[in-house]
């Protein structure tokens, strides 16, 4: 187990290129083996492992106990497939032609169903809103925080909210809209 030596995560927290690829390296398998028991031979391991691997790497510096480096790899794994699990994995990539632009979405046939999120919007008070807005943006939950003047965990219980408000919301039109079509 020398490939998940205290040492060699200090020197990848210190920036050493080789230490970080080494640990990644010796993790990639681990996490496969993890989420393949638990999902079997799904499309979207390789996904979940990379995407796992990316927490590891990003949260590597702010590791305390090094020695502690597979217990955080998999929690960062489990974390994954909480994510999975809900749902995060079912929506597939749109890929497209970047010479060709997609199909105009109003020119598409969608019998009537399009929802209005700008409508849904509207359940939201204005300080969610914009902190739904800044994280479409790319805000970090840190830095929504410092400008809205409050702290990390407000926004985030924010964001929870207002996701729940807008599943709430959009619930009641995609029933009312089924009930039309049932008609």
């Amino acid at each position: 187990m020398a490939s998940f030596d205290p040492q060699t995560v200090v020197q990848a927290q210190r920036g050493d290129d080789a230490a970080r690829e080494q640990l990644l390296g010796a993790l990639d398998p681990i996490l496969h083996a993890f989420f393949r028991s638990r999902i079997g031979r799904n499309s979207q391991v390789d996904d979940l492992v990379q995407n796992t691997l990316i927490r590891v790497h990003r949260g590597l510096i702010d590791l305390q106990q090094p020695e502690r480096l597979k217990a955080f790899a998999m929690k960062a794994a489990l974390f994954e497939l909480q994510d999975y699990y809900r749902g995060r994995y079912t929506a597939r990539e749109a890929l497209f032609d970047p010479d060709r632009p997609p199909a105009d979405p109003s020119s598409m046939d969608t019998a009537g169903l399009r929802l209005d999120l700008e409508k849904a919007m509207t359940v939201l008070t204005d300080h969610a809103r914009r902190i739904i807005e800044l994280r479409e943006l790319g805000y970090p939950y840190a830095e929504i925080a410092e400008m809205l003047d409050t702290t990390e965990a407000a926004v985030k219980m924010q964001v929870k909210r207002a996701f729940e408000r807008l599943r709430d919301a959009l619930t009641v039109v995609l029933l009312a809209l089924s009930a039309g079509l049932m008609l």
